[in-house]
């Protein structure tokens, strides 16, 4: 356990204040042995055998180990001349291949504990619960304001869309964040956590303007600036669970990751309706402040670090200072453009979104998931018209249906888990024709739930027939949505593994782009066409995007073939 705690946000900051005294790496204590391959004359040809039982130990008050005893020293020009040579990654020919590359490479040894991928089965589990309640503590936030806005529009007197505007603006905030906070995550100098943990601690302080606002324009305005803060649990919560797991869990990993995202939108407006209902619009924002600083103390304390070229980095950093051998790198170290800036990151990932949503697959994967992201943010208008006003539930109860996709989801869970071990990875494993297209068929059938769903829902709704037929009508809409994204992204990080970084923060800003504008017209849109002709036109949509993945599963691997973003092109 106090592994995790040092590698915390808390735990580096101690560790930097007290040098190293405090929750202190290997390296750093006084009874550490240097391995002979990190010392300056350990491949000089002239130099004495070193291994880790003969290298010296550092006394606690040395901090260098360069020219210690068992070390040869060598002129300056000598040095300058090797350190050149190295960066350059010229060598002794007659070095052994291992270390012809770079002979100073800082990298995992084999079964090393700071590895995450080696990290103990329970340790890599509690951390993804971890990643996982993160994501909730901030998707939850979406929905929770739905339960606000009755009495937002009564106390500063505005109408239903402009009230409606703080769920707009929030799902828009995460959908335009990821483009600009994803990539600093994948550079090694900050890694994963940093970027966590200041984004969930500004999220956690916008949360106060909202409650003691005076004004709708504060609570738009800092509803924005939350969602575009907390975005980075939502675009790579899913990376740092591939930073841990190996290839064959991963799948499973992201399911359950994907699951707890999904469920924050459905708890929200059952968290917030009966506060709301007991207390106004602030509670809400209270609990969502509750939930979220709970959040930010757990994870501050005990989140560790998931990217690997990031731990190698603080390693190489800390053992250039103990030996003093500058010539210690990482692989990212020795690939890096010295010129290249955060910005430089940032913008080529915002371009190479846009350039890559014109390759068919994933322009069908963004209208797609977008249209099915926005009919799910649409229930959030229909249900208070249904179970509201048909069937007379009071704020509180009539968000209590959402539950039912609690029911559905875990039975959906189930079965894609089953699918996958049973069926599907036996037969990439054995199938010698397998293509990734592969990948999509389980979206067909699924396909299918979404407009039974809509058609349920939308013609059942009536007083003449029991509210449960449309609770189970819209449960039925989770299978679909759920095994969409599953299959979608899958195949499109198959198919663009260099690229999937890009690829995913490009579908989060189409589909939260597309689910930030249908709340604004959803409440006239069920009143103007009544809720079975708006519901059959959403089940029309979703019948015509079947053919469509058909056509992609039949002809995907002739458009991959034609394409300059897939691999050896």
């Amino acid at each position: 356990m106090l592994h995790l705690v040092r590698e915390s946000a808390v735990g580096q900051i101690l560790n930097w204040a007290s040098k190293g005294r405090i929750l202190p790496y290997p390296d750093q204590r006084a009874d550490y042995v240097v391995p002979s391959k990190y010392l300056k004359g350990a491949f000089d040809s002239q130099a004495p055998t070193l291994n880790a039982s003969t290298s010296p130990r550092p006394p606690a008050d040395v901090n260098t180990l360069v020219d210690a005893e068992g070390v040869v020293k060598k002129t300056e020009s000598q040095e300058g001349a090797a350190a050149g040579d190295l960066e350059k990654g010229s060598v002794d020919p007659e070095l052994p291949p291992e270390i012809a590359a770079y002979p100073f490479l800082v990298e995992f040894d084999e079964n090393d504990p700071d590895n995450p991928r080696n990290w103990p089965k329970w340790q890599r589990n509690f951390v993804a619960a971890l990643v996982c309640f993160l994501t909730f503590s901030v998707y939850v936030g979406s929905a929770i304001y739905t339960s606000s806005i009755p009495d937002i529009m009564v106390t500063f007197g505005v109408s239903q869309v402009v009230a409606t505007l703080g769920l707009t603006l929030f799902i828009l905030g995460y959908g335009i964040g990821p483009m600009f906070l994803a990539p600093i995550q994948e550079m090694p100098h900050f890694g994963r956590n940093p970027v966590y943990i200041a984004g969930l601690f500004l999220f956690v302080l916008f949360q106060v303007p909202v409650i003691f606002a005076k004004n709708i324009g504060t609570i738009l305005v800092f509803r924005f600036l939350a969602g575009f803060v907390g975005s980075p649990a939502l675009a790579t919560g899913g990376a740092s669970l591939m930073d841990i797991f190996p290839m064959e869990s991963a799948g499973t990993a992201l399911a359950v990751w994907a699951l707890g995202a999904v469920f924050g939108p459905i708890f929200g407006p059952v968290v917030g309706g009966f506060a709301a209902q007991a207390n106004g619009w602030r509670w809400p924002i209270y609990e969502l402040l509750w939930i979220s600083g709970a959040s930010l103390l757990l994870l501050a304390f005990f989140l560790p670090e998931t990217l690997g070229s990031t731990i190698l980095l603080r390693r190489a950093e800390r053992l250039r200072k103990l030996t003093g051998n500058e010539m210690l790198k990482t692989q990212t170290e020795l690939d890096a453009t010295a010129d290249e800036t955060i910005l430089d990151v940032a913008w080529l990932n915002f371009v190479r979104a846009f350039q890559l949503s014109a390759e068919p697959a994933i322009l069908f994967a963004n209208v797609y998931i977008g249209l099915l992201y926005a009919i799910f943010y649409l229930w959030f208008e229909a249900f208070p018209l249904v179970f509201g006003d048909i069937y007379h539930f009071n704020l509180g109860l009539s968000s209590t249906p959402f539950l039912g996709f609690v029911v559905t989801g875990f039975m959906t869970f189930a079965v894609y888990l089953s699918y996958n071990k049973y069926y599907f990875n036996p037969r990439m494993m054995t199938d010698p024709n397998f293509q990734p297209e592969a990948r999509l068929e389980l979206g067909v059938p699924a396909a299918l739930t979404i407009p039974i769903s809509l058609f349920m829902f939308g013609w059942g709704a009536r007083e003449s027939v029991h509210w449960i037929v449309p609770i189970i009508g819209a449960s039925l809409y989770f299978p679909g949505v759920f095994i969409a994204f599953q299959v979608c992204l899958n195949y499109l990080a198959m198919i663009y593994p260099q690229y999937a970084a890009s690829i995913f923060a490009g579908n989060d800003l189409f589909r939260s782009t597309f689910a930030s504008v249908f709340p604004l017209f959803g409440a006239a849109f069920f009143k103007r066409l009544g809720l079975g002709g708006g519901s059959s036109l959403l089940a029309g949509l979703n019948i015509l995007m079947i053919p469509l993945l058909m056509l992609l599963i039949k002809y995907g691997a002739r458009l991959r073939a034609q394409s300059k973003w897939t691999p050896g092109h």
